[in-house]
């Protein structure tokens, strides 16, 4: 049996991966991916927490997260795929150049 502490390790490393790769990067797909990570941290902890304590609570929230990372996913793809056709790049700082 794997204690819960290696799976929190896990989710603590994917999270942190997750966030340095959100405040570090410039192009909106790494980004985006970055903040999959961070879910699926998340949703590993909540998983094991859901474990350890023998119900079923986190991993049904785990599901729900996972619905929403993937509605998240597609609508930020549709988003970069539209800005990537009207510009030449997806760098974060060109789509500030969109509020006017």
């Amino acid at each position: 049996m794997v204690p819960i502490t290696h799976f929190l390790y896990l989710a603590f490393a994917l999270f942190v991966i997750g966030l340095v790769g959100v405040m570090l990067r410039r192009n909106v797909l790494i980004v985006l991916m970055s903040i999959e990570l961070m879910l699926n941290g998340a949703n590993i902890a909540l998983v094991a927490f859901s474990r350890f304590h023998g119900n079923l609570d986190g991993q049904v929230l785990a599901m729900f997260t996972i619905a929403v990372a993937a509605a998240e996913a597609a609508v930020g793809l549709a988003i970069v795929v539209s800005i990537f056709r009207s510009r030449t790049g997806t760098d974060i700082d060109d789509l500030s150049m969109l509020r006017d």
